[in-house]
């Protein structure tokens, strides 16, 4: 894999710095997720499991998968380093687009993706380092943070850097959140030489959509108002509420657009994604665990999709970063798996 030298450090695909020296690492000898109970739901909800062929030849799992306005799908991949990683589908499942390395680089370790109310979309490469809008028709509209180059960002001294960004959700306003850092398992260079990366605490930072800074808040362990990971987010659309899933702690995190903490919800499995359907209903899926969990405002688990870890039909390795239609079916890609499930909802 080609690798470049930046800030004192070395990044590649595959080879990043353990933690060390930040706060999120505390506890890093401590509880495991394989030791804590989890919970597997039943299925109640009446989805049956498609799979669509659409993505080329190659290996590399399926993160992220957004629709914009016109029904097309985008499908982000951890293809190998020289071949693409980005598509659209249009409806009736033909490849009409591939945006190529040339555009947008290689995307280490393609993460999160979303699309915005004007179909722009939204990817982030977590050990990239980096937050890039395109248009409708791929073209590389915006950069945030400096590719290969991860740190903290301080506005104060113009220091515009991401470290970890994992994944992006949108305010009513247009306004972006970009949620970074894996919490306690995530690579963190404060041991290096570099002084623009001292931190390295999970945050949320809050931009305008051409990516001027408003405001950024940090997680640093365990307690009311804390988080020590920003994998799952969305905004809420009927008050602009902006939840984190912080998942190593097993709990939802709830804060105001403005960085105002409301509250925590405690769940029993892995909240690795957040996502709120046509009607405003909260869902989670549960990583590791294989499932699509509809939610109340209060964390408890209505209805179940998905038959748990695995590769058998309607399961997932790991369930991430998924989207649903106007239908309430879902569109879901396999972190660990290149393959796109598409979980049909029972007609009404």
């Amino acid at each position: 894999m080609p690798r470049s030298e930046a800030g004192g450090y070395r990044t590649s695909a595959g080879e990043t710095p353990g933690c060390s020296r930040s706060p999120i690492c505390s506890n890093r000898l401590g509880r495991r997720r394989q030791a804590l109970q989890r919970v597997q739901w039943e299925q109640t909800l009446g989805y049956t499991f498609t799979y669509l062929d659409v993505l080329p030849p190659g290996l590399g799992g399926v993160p992220a998968v957004a629709l914009d306005s016109q029904d097309n799908l985008w499908v982000f991949q951890r293809a190998e380093a020289g071949r693409p990683q980005l598509f659209k589908v249009d409806p009736e499942g033909t490849l009409i687009l591939q945006v190529d390395q040339d555009v947008i680089g290689y995307q280490d370790k393609a993460h999160g993706m979303a699309v915005d109310g004007e179909d722009n979309v939204w990817i982030t490469a977590t050990h990239g380092a980096t937050v890039m809008k395109l248009s409708p028709d791929g073209e590389l509209l915006l950069t945030i943070g400096e590719p290969g180059r991860r740190g903290d960002w301080d506005e104060a001294k113009g220091q515009r850097l991401l470290w970890q960004p994992v994944m992006v959700a949108f305010g009513p306003d247009g306004d972006v959140y970009i949620a970074q850092g894996h919490g306690n398992e995530s690579p963190n260079d404060t041991g290096s030489d570099d002084p623009t990366n001292n931190i390295g605490a999970s945050r949320i930072l809050h931009l305008d959509s051409n990516g001027k800074f408003i405001n950024q808040w940090y997680g640093n362990e365990a307690g009311p108002g804390k988080f020590n990971s920003a994998h799952g987010l969305a905004v809420d659309p009927t008050n602009g509420d902006v939840w984190i899933g912080d998942r190593e702690d097993y709990r939802i995190v709830v804060y105001s657009g403005d960085g105002t903490f409301l509250k925590t919800l405690q769940m029993r499995n892995l909240p690795c994604a957040l996502y709120f359907d046509s009607h405003g209903q909260p869902w989670m899926a549960s990583g590791q665990d294989g499932q699509f969990l509809k939610l109340d405002r209060n964390g408890k688990v209505l209805g179940a999709i998905g038959n748990g870890m695995g590769i058998g039909a309607g399961q997932f390795i790991e369930a991430s970063y998924w989207v649903m239609d106007k239908d309430d079916n879902l569109y879901a890609g396999d972190t660990a798996v290149g393959r796109i499930t598409k979980m049909v909802s029972p007609e009404k």
